[in-house]
């Protein structure tokens, strides 16, 4: 091997005694440690960008470049999105309601617009399907269900959910949806109408129609359904869902909101409406 004495010399030297390593190698050890603990505290889903901001928010000051060099020296990486499969099914002699949202997948506080889809899973036991219902403000999962059907009741018992946690009694309430049969039957719109809620639905031949929805469902199977390799019931589909949808919730950063998670952006607006009206009681 073409090395210098001096070199080998030198390596030794650190080798027996870790302190004369230069400052970045030291610091590296100890900053090795945060980015394993980030990463696998987070389901072993962030890539570098969030680790990186994860470690800023808990006051480890860390370049991003840094974080990624490190990930890549521990062979740590973010998962990747696959391929999806339709499950929406419309039924052409259905009426749908008209398109309220228009692709703008936007609200100024919470309860203002919700959005609903479903996806698939495999199992030893055959397919599952689990529906989701989504508070645009900050895109958080309200509802959730798992069933063994396609059928209305299970994405009927996800929005029950969402009504009985958040009460949204008395505000005004869009739900979107797909064209998917099971959302424009009979007893899921009148139990809308009866909740005071209007109803939405894409735009026929768009694929876009509810992308927020397509998204969440996404972020689902890459995060908690891909990484293993099969799933053999429908319990342990369950609890790995419950655990996920409490971590999306209370833990995972998101960009669309400003890289917090969506309970936090929550407690933000309800904070920021409560102090403005305190100040307006008091002028």
């Amino acid at each position: 091997m073409q090395i210098a004495p001096s070199g080998y010399r030198r390596h030794a030297a650190r080798k027996r005694n870790p302190d004369l390593r230069c400052a970045r190698a030291r610091r590296d050890e100890t900053l090795i440690l945060d980015v394993q603990r980030v990463w696998k505290e987070n389901m072993s889903v962030y890539g570098a960008d969030k680790v990186w901001k994860q470690m800023n928010r808990e006051n480890i000051p860390v370049a991003r470049c840094t974080v990624e060099r490190l990930m890549k020296r521990l062979g740590l990486e973010g998962v990747r999105r696959g391929r999806k499969l339709r499950t929406t099914i419309p039924d052409p002699a259905i009426p749908c309601p008209l398109d309220h949202v228009n692709r703008k997948f936007r609200a100024d506080r919470p309860n203002q617009l919700w959005v609903s889809d479903f996806t698939y899973v495999s199992t030893w036991q055959g397919w599952l399907y689990v529906a989701f219902v989504i508070d645009v403000f900050a895109r958080r999962i309200v509802g959730w269900r798992v069933s063994q059907s396609m059928q209305t009741d299970f994405v009927l018992d996800a929005l029950e959910q969402a009504l009985y946690a958040r009460q949204p009694a008395g505000q005004k309430l869009i739900h979107h949806s797909d064209r998917g049969s099971q959302y424009l039957s009979i007893r899921y719109t009148d139990r809308l109408t009866k909740a005071g809620i209007e109803p939405s639905v894409g735009s026929k031949g768009d694929s876009y129609d509810n992308a927020l929805a397509e998204t969440i469902n996404g972020l689902y199977k890459t995060e908690l359904i891909h990484p293993r390799s099969s799933w053999k019931t429908r319990e342990s589909v369950e609890i790995a869902t419950l655990q996920w949808v409490h971590w999306f919730n209370h833990q995972r950063l998101l960009e669309p909101i400003g890289y917090i998670p969506p309970a936090e952006a929550e407690a933000q607006y309800w904070r920021l409406t409560a102090t403005q009206v305190s100040n307006d009681v008091l002028l």
